[in-house]
C-alpha cells in the first residue's frame, strides 16, 4: 500500500509544480508588434520611433523626455465632446495614483494640432489639473502625429479598415509602453475595468514581467 501512495504524493506534488510555472508565466507581459495586436511572448521587434512633438509649456518632448520610463500613451483633442473628457478623466487618475511614482509617466497626443494650439493646450492642462513634470499634453506637425499615431502606437482601429491617411484620428487607446520603448499592452481608457488591469500591468512591468 505505500508505494501507490507514494506514487500519489509524486504526481500532486509535480501537478502544484506545474501550476506555480503557469502562475509565474501569467506574470509577464507580451509584445505587441503589429496593428492586429497579436501577442507575441518572447519576441520584441517593434519599438516606438523617434518623435518631437511640443508640450503645453512649450517644451520640445522627445523619446529622450520618456527614457527609463514606463509610460501610458492615447490620443486625444481638447474640444472633443465624446470620449475625450473621460480619456482624460481616468488618465489624471492614473497620474494621481503614480504622483510619487518618477518612473511612471503619461503623453497626450492631440490629434487636432490645428486647433489644439500650445496656449489650449496650456489652458486645457490647467482646468484638468495635470502635473507637467509627469503627463505631457503635445502637439505638432499633423502628418507626423497621424503618422505616429498609425505606424508607432497601432492607435486607429479603423485606419485598417479605411486606408486612408487623411481621416480623422479618434481612438479610445490607452498604450501602455515599457523602459525600452515597446508596446506591452493596449487598453480601453474609457472603462474603469480596463484602467485597473493597465495599473496590475504597470505593477508587472515594475516587477520586470
Amino acid at each position: 500500500m505505500k508505494y501507490p501512495i507514494l506514487i500519489a504524493l509524486v504526481f500532486i506534488m509535480a501537478s502544484c509544480k506545474n501550476k506555480q510555472v503557469k502562475s509565474d508565466d501569467i506574470l509577464k507581459l507580451p509584445y505587441f508588434n503589429s496593428a492586429d495586436f497579436t501577442p507575441e511572448w518572447h519576441k520584441a521587434t517593434h519599438k516606438i520611433p523617434s518623435f518631437s512633438f511640443i508640450n503645453q509649456n512649450g517644451e520640445t518632448v522627445t523619446n529622450e523626455t520618456y527614457k527609463g520610463k514606463i509610460y501610458i500613451a492615447d490620443f486625444f483633442f481638447t474640444s472633443c465632446p465624446g470620449i475625450c473628457p473621460k480619456l482624460t478623466k481616468n488618465m489624471a487618475g492614473i497620474q494621481e495614483a503614480y504622483k510619487n511614482d518618477t518612473d511612471i509617466m503619461l503623453l497626450s497626443h492631440t490629434v487636432m494640432p490645428w486647433k489644439d494650439s500650445i496656449p489650449v493646450l496650456k489652458d486645457y492642462a490647467e482646468r484638468n489639473h495635470v502635473n507637467d513634470k509627469k503627463w505631457h499634453l503635445v502637439t505638432g506637425d499633423k502628418d507626423a502625429l497621424y503618422k505616429i499615431a498609425r505606424q508607432g502606437y497601432f492607435a486607429d482601429e479603423d485606419f485598417i479598415k479605411t486606408q486612408n491617411e487623411s481621416d480623422f484620428i479618434h481612438t479610445e487607446n490607452f498604450v501602455l509602453i515599457d523602459k525600452q520603448g515597446y508596446i506591452r499592452g493596449v487598453y480601453n481608457g474609457t472603462l474603469e475595468i480596463d484602467v485597473e488591469r493597465l495599473k496590475r500591468h504597470i505593477t508587472i512591468l515594475k516587477g520586470k514581467g
